[in-house]
């Protein structure tokens, strides 16, 4: 090897580093990469020292520390590189070669769409994160942490903290009319984590699922991956809407339902359709996941009591979230299971969750209990309601020519839906582009059913007032420039 070229090498990587640690790493790479072949004679630790001006010990360290991990050999001759087999794998063939390895459901997965920021307009689902009251959570972490004892430090529960399951369900039950013990609470990592655990928990492969059509698509990727067989269902505008036909012939085991505010298209499901589905689905043997996504957030009047409420003993799974009520990073959710199966998910849970984050969860319970996340929810409402206001006038103003707006009741987005001759994708690929975020409506059906098929998601909560005209204004000359005469 041509030692002044690892002299270079050595120079370049010394850098942050100690001098043993480079010139380990510099001889490690150069056998490696085949710059040192196997059997070459390494030079003695002296020279090299003085070669490259370092200690002695330097050099011995590195020599010691190549011999450990079996790079190089020594024996009364000297120091050898050592006859080491190692894989040489052309860059471009990386991906072909790694491609056989992943299941049939992770190769048909759709590549995420790439976003400039998660806090760019219109990004739906981000809650206006500048206004969390974050000193106030860090007082809370702070006493969570005083009072942790050395016995919280190891697993915890994997249902979830006691006092976060207790605080939980006081506040389902005074806000949601949810009814429920601490018990039926389990804590989950968010929305996700809860479908992945009910898509396994509650539904064998082969099962059919019915799903909202267009729909959540973390939802239809949790059963995709339980091998359930989806069966979508159209939405109009006052939320899911089954047919006879969808009774008789594809008989569910699950439903998912967002009933507070559908995903993507906003509608609010009616009581009517509430009761209805409730009864049905307790004829036919079917479990409710009720995600009550944005359920926080109702702009005009009050919101109906969830669906899991309205009948002694109903057969729904409630799903919550805080990402949406307090920021994304807390990953915490939960859902509530009927009585009947509370036994059946505390061992399953045991034996397939390690729970952490405790004073996480106890600085959550202390929010809640002490009246803060209530208060934070007025404020937000308030802050919500402001600049859906503006954004609905925005459109109104610059968009009325291209289509209509939907959903603007309850939550933290809304849906322009826009005229056929306009892409909703090529619509959303453009407006990315330049910065704003607008999901396609189409990319979120699922089968061939009758609903609004094009469209954009537009979420307006971490968007402040004084930017919600010019962005909607910039969006609106996207939409004309990919309007097809």
């Amino acid at each position: 090897m041509d030692y002044a070229l690892l002299l270079t090498d050595f120079s370049k990587n010394h850098c942050g580093w100690s001098q043993q640690r480079s010139l380990h790493e510099c001889l490690r790479s150069a056998i490696k990469t085949g710059k040192l072949n196997s059997g070459t004679r390494m030079l003695a630790t002296r020279q090299l020292a003085s070669d490259l001006g370092i200690a002695r010990n330097t050099a011995l360290y590195a020599y010691e520390q190549l011999a450990t991990e079996g790079y190089v050999r020594s024996d009364r001759r000297g120091t050898f590189v050592a006859d080491i087999k190692l894989a040489k794998v052309r860059d471009e063939h990386v991906s072909q070669l790694l491609h056989p390895g992943l299941s049939q459901r992770a190769q048909v997965l759709p590549s995420r769409q790439p976003e400039t920021s998660l806090t760019t307009a219109f990004t739906p689902g981000i809650p206006s994160l500048v206004d969390f009251p974050i000193h106030l959570w860090r007082r809370l972490l702070e006493r969570a942490w005083r009072s942790t004892t050395a016995t919280q430090l190891s697993y915890g529960d994997a249902a979830g903290e006691p006092l976060l399951r207790e605080a939980i369900a006081d506040h389902l039950r005074a806000s949601r009319g949810v009814i429920c013990e601490p018990s039926q609470v389990f804590i989950t990592d968010g929305t996700q984590s809860s479908l992945d655990l009910c898509a396994h928990a509650f539904a064998d492969k082969g099962d059919v699922v019915w799903m909202e059509s267009p729909g959540y698509r973390g939802a239809l990727n949790a059963f995709h991956a339980a091998e359930l067989r989806i069966h979508p269902i159209a939405v109009d505008l006052d939320g899911i809407a089954p047919s006879e036909d969808d009774w008789h012939k594809s008989s569910p085991k699950l439903i998912y339902v967002t009933p507070s505010h559908q995903f993507p298209l906003g509608g609010v499901l009616t009581l009517e359709r509430r009761i209805a589905l409730i009864e049905q689905a307790r004829t036919a043997g079917a479990l409710l996941i009720e995600d009550d996504y944005d359920s926080e957030f109702r702009h005009d009047g009050p919101p109906l009591p969830a669906m899991q409420g309205l009948m002694p003993n109903a057969p729904v799974i409630y799903l919550g979230t805080f990402s949406k009520t307090m920021f994304p990073a807390l990953r915490i959710g939960f859902m509530i299971v009927p009585q009947g199966f509370v036994a059946a998910i505390n061992d399953l849970v045991s034996q397939s969750v390690s729970r952490g984050r405790t004073t996480d969860q106890l600085a959550l319970a202390d929010f809640l209990s002490s009246g803060q996340f209530a208060t934070h929810l007025r404020r937000m409402r308030r802050l919500y309601r402001q600049r859906r206001d503006c954004m609905k006038a925005a459109l109104e103003r610059h968009t009325s020519a291209f289509g209509k707006v939907y959903g603007i009741s309850s939550g933290m987005h809304l849906v322009l839906a826009l005229d056929e001759s306009i892409s909703d994708m090529k619509v959303s690929a453009n407006a990315l582009e330049q910065g704003i975020v607008a999901h396609a409506v189409s990319a979120h059906v699922i089968g061939e059913v009758n609903a609004i098929r094009n469209g954009l998601v537009l979420g307006y909560a971490q968007v402040p007032i004084e930017q919600i005209d010019e962005a909607v204004r910039k969006l609106s000359e996207i939409i004309k420039s990919a309007k097809s005469f």
